[in-house]
């Protein structure tokens, strides 16, 4: 097979699917976080989370760093990510990536237990213990634009609410 059939190959294999940007959300128990601290060096992490409407709550612990960086309102990304073992080209991962505003929700406020009781029905009976915890905090993350990607040439712009606002064209995106 040449290079210029497997260009074309792959062109039509890269027709854009219908963004199915809620179930991934439905099948993704935690989250991917991105933050930076005060002098600007990332952190990665992972939290467990709920949605409620449109924002995403996570319980975590000053034990580790995002949540300094959550806490102190500083600039946040989100991914929710197919999982490795579901997919059929890892190149190619279903995925939505957002940038989120972050909130500190008040401890027995009426929000902290709806949510934490959102929690415990979602996550277990461990979340009953953490968030007793008095280094546990409860933020809530609210979108407020992004991308999902579902399959090469299926890449979208979504905004706050995670609808999908356009397709995104492939300028500079062509095959050497």
């Amino acid at each position: 097979m040449n290079h210029t059939s497997t260009q074309e190959e792959a062109k039509k294999a890269a027709k854009p699917l219908t963004p199915k940007v809620k179930e991934l959300i439905e099948r993704t128990q935690s989250i991917i976080l991105a933050t930076v601290d005060a002098e600007g060096t990332p952190t990665s992490s992972y939290a467990p989370f709920v949605q409620i409407e449109n924002t995403f709550y996570i319980l975590v612990s000053f034990m580790a760093k995002h949540t300094k960086n959550l806490a102190d309102g500083r600039k946040t990304s989100v991914m929710f990510i197919e999982d490795e073992s579901a997919t059929k080209q890892i190149y190619a991962r279903e995925r939505l990536t957002i940038e989120a505003s972050a909130s500190q929700v008040e401890r027995d406020s009426e929000t902290w237990n709806t949510v934490v009781s959102q929690l415990k029905e979602t996550h277990g009976k461990v979340v009953e213990v953490i968030s007793e915890m008095k280094d546990f905090i409860l933020i809530g993350l609210h979108p407020v634009k992004g991308s999902y990607v579902n399959g090469f040439g299926s890449a979208y712009f979504v905004d706050e609410n995670l609808d999908i606002l356009e397709h995104r064209n492939d300028v500079n995106h062509q095959p050497k």
